[in-house]
């Protein structure tokens, strides 16, 4: 019996031919390309690919258009890869083309002084923990620990001081030889359930109910809060100088590309529209 008529098969109709100034990116430009761009699908991903091969070809394009093959030299990065002859004459269309001004003083402190938040060092946690080893898709194991972890922690409610002696006793952590102290710990260093608790802890105080996270089940005390300090301005300069100026850098290749892409002829795939250049 057949499960579908092949008669009523439509081929998936083939993808616009692409042209930059009457000169078309070949299929096989296209299919290269695309490996450089994953996506969640293939038409995604082809589409991308033709945007970067199309950007390609106006810079390109640009840069012989105005003679700049005399004057490129193949250069090679810190890395040790040597540039092909397009990626060197690209580079030296953008250094002769664009002039990016380096950002003033007045314009790093006024960045500095808008975002009092974003230049901290951060909170420290100085904390002790039992762990009760247990794989997290062993139910078991997990029930069994947190049963261990809370009947400690029903103890230690009345005999706090004996946090470090459970610790050398029954904690599955190297820290078990310290009492369990793990130290300063800064945002990031530990498991998301592990900082939500410090978050919500009082110092001074041993966690009412067991913690659990992929390394099994804690019994968790924090010591003490550290907050953060704002850095000075000198210490971080460079770093806003540097973020500013990329930004500044890629702005101006964007509106570039913009007045490159305005003034040709391009067939097959929208790059400008009214709200810009549909390009990343």
């Amino acid at each position: 019996m057949r499960l579908f008529d092949v008669s009523d098969r439509r081929a998936a109709p083939s993808p616009p031919a692409v042209r930059v100034n009457g000169t078309e990116i070949s299929r096989d430009e296209i299919a290269r390309e695309i490996q450089h761009h994953p996506a969640t699908s293939p038409g995604a991903a082809r589409e991308a690919a033709v945007r970067a091969l199309v950007v390609r070809r106006l810079l390109l394009d640009e840069a012989r258009r105005l003679g700049l093959q005399a004057e490129c030299e193949v250069e090679t990065d810190a890395d040790g890869r040597r540039e092909t002859p397009e990626e060197a004459l690209v580079r030296r269309l953008i250094e002769t083309q664009l002039r990016v001004p380096t950002p003033t003083e007045a314009e790093c402190r006024r960045f500095y002084d808008a975002r009092p938040h974003r230049f901290r060092t951060p909170d420290l946690h100085e904390a002790a923990h039992i762990l009760f080893s247990a794989a997290r898709d062993n139910a078991q194991a997990v029930s069994a620990a947190e049963a261990a972890a809370s009947g400690v922690i029903a103890v230690l409610r009345g005999e706090p001081g004996r946090f470090a002696e459970f610790a050398a006793a029954l904690s599955a952590c190297p820290s078990a030889g310290v009492g369990g102290q793990l130290g300063p710990i800064a945002s990031g260093q530990t498991t998301p359930e592990f900082e939500a608790a410090l978050m919500t802890m009082t110092p001074g105080t041993i966690c009412d109910k067991p913690i659990r996270t992929r390394y099994g089940v804690h019994v968790v005390r924090l010591d003490r809060r550290i907050a953060g300090c704002r850095l000075p301005f000198e210490a971080v300069r460079c770093e806003i100088a540097d973020y500013l100026a990329d930004a500044v850098f890629h702005r101006a290749v964007y509106q570039y590309l913009a007045i490159l892409a305005g003034r040709a002829e391009i067939e097959g795939i929208t790059l400008v529209t009214s709200d810009g250049l549909l390009v990343q």
